[in-house]
């Protein structure tokens, strides 16, 4: 229960985030880290303040300092980059602010297809974006996965962080990442500028209808990809999922996910007003509603599992059955 005081404290939250972004665009953190920052500017001072007055950046001696956590996730190329997903929540900032037009009309407020090919420097930007929260996360969620060999395939894929990653820790797996043609083109870029063009097969596709090889695959991964969909969608999706294993094969699940009563945790829950304000059928669902979609499908889900922090992402698995 938030009191008057939280209230006015959260009216003003997007201070904050608007800060970060422009930091981040401005290059304040890698600049500081690069020893080039120069804050004579009323601007660029008056923007360095603020950084430090939310912790951002140390200020002493009228002289600017990345924070450990800012030197290693907001300055490009940092161990735990984290420039180009945030950058994400930067383009869908002005759709949040049609969230009232959303409440009204149950409908998107931004064109799903923007980021998804429709504009090239979105759809790359979208990319990138993907690629690296996604490398971030998975770096994480791998280490919770049993060694997978044989063939995996990799529905919804993206930009192919998943793909490589995985690739990278069981030496004998060879992966088919699908995704629409605009994303799957970027996904080949990466896979080739990390030297995996032999192991992993970039195809064009749409998972909503693809039907792919019966009893062909090892395993099937599905990261960061269902909240975007409706219930009735999921529940093909796992069909064809189940389809294209071999007996015993497994499936596992990584996305945002609530509890049943859909609003806890607290971030999973705004999340599903980012899906919906941005796709026609995004939402959050529980790990309960997977399972239950997973059994009808003919799977037998396994435990939930929370992944590392900062992202709240839970991780299902499930067997063929």
């Amino acid at each position: 229960m938030k009191s008057i005081a939280e209230i006015v404290d959260l009216a003003s939250a997007y201070y904050g985030s608007a800060v970060l972004f422009a930091a981040i665009d401005c290059d304040v953190f890698g600049r500081i880290s690069r020893g080039e920052f120069d804050a004579t500017s009323r601007g660029m001072r008056m923007l360095a303040d603020a950084c430090a007055a939310i912790g951002l950046l140390e200020k002493r001696g009228g002289a600017y300092f990345n924070t450990p956590a800012s030197e290693a996730a907001l300055v490009p190329g940092g161990p735990a980059d984290l420039t180009r997903a945030i950058r994400y929540n930067r383009d869908v900032y002005p759709a949040w602010g049609r969230l009232a037009e959303f409440a009204q009309s149950g409908r998107p407020v931004e064109r799903p297809g923007i980021h998804l090919g429709e504009d090239a420097a979105r759809t790359k930007a979208f990319a990138a974006a993907m690629f690296g929260r996604a490398m971030g996360i998975g770096k994480g969620v791998v280490p919770m996965l049993p060694p997978i060999e044989g063939r995996l395939l990799d529905l919804a894929g993206g930009p192919a962080a998943y793909a490589i990653l995985l690739c990278q820790a069981n030496k004998g797996l060879a992966c088919t990442t699908v995704d629409l043609p605009a994303i799957s083109a970027e996904a080949a870029a990466y896979v080739a500028r990390f030297g995996l063009s032999g192991r992993i097969e970039c195809r064009a596709g749409d998972y909503h209808s693809d039907e792919y090889e019966a009893a062909a695959y090892d395993a099937v991964t599905i990261f960061g990809a269902l909240h975007q969909e409706s219930p009735e969608a999921i529940a093909g999706i796992l069909r064809r999922a189940h389809r294209a294993l071999r007996p015993g094969g497994r499936i596992f699940i990584l996305d945002m996910m609530t509890d049943e009563t859909h609003t806890a945790p607290a971030f999973s829950a705004l999340f599903a007003l980012n899906m919906a304000l941005t796709t026609e059928n995004g939402w959050v669902f529980s790990d309960a509603e997977l399972k239950g979609w997973m059994r009808e499908a003919g799977f037998q889900p396994g435990e939930t599992m929370a992944a590392p922090p900062p992202m709240p992402h839970w991780l299902v698995s499930g067997i063929r059955a």
